[in-house]
């Protein structure tokens, strides 16, 4: 069983947060993904959609990469929906854009790699976690 790791959960992180980049984003309603992306935008996050298979999700346009989404999109959480060994590139992205203050791995998504790197730059790191529950409790 993977154990949920976050350094200091703080229970105000989410009045710190507007927009959420969800990275393996689905257009299949059923997928754990666009239910997550669809419940945070219910709840007044801005989701920016990262896939490189989707042009548009419900109507947002979609990237193919973190790394293509434009500096004047902003971004606070990057929310990833990629197997964990997809993660560090997805990381080392956010390092790159300089603007992003967490990087959230999803229920069963752990890198322990990423999550170094990524708090070696200052980044608060939440893995194996999903965002939608940590959101509604």
């Amino acid at each position: 069983m993977a154990v949920r790791y976050t350094e200091h959960m703080d229970t105000n992180l989410f009045s710190s947060i507007k927009t959420v980049a969800v990275v393996g984003i689905s257009d299949k309603p059923d997928r754990p993904s666009y239910k997550v992306a669809e419940y945070l935008q219910s709840k007044g996050f801005t989701v920016t959609p990262i896939n490189p298979n989707l042009s548009m999700w419900k109507g947002i346009p979609s990237y193919p990469s973190l790394a293509e989404v434009p500096k004047s999109v902003a971004i606070d959480v990057v929310d990833i929906f990629r197997k964990s060994e997809f993660v560090l590139p997805i990381v080392q992205s956010a390092i790159h854009r300089g603007d992003i203050k967490i990087i959230w791995m999803q229920e069963g998504v752990q890198n322990e790699e990423a999550s170094q790197l990524a708090k070696l730059h200052g980044l608060h790191v939440i893995s194996n976690m999903c965002m939608m529950k940590a959101h509604k409790s």
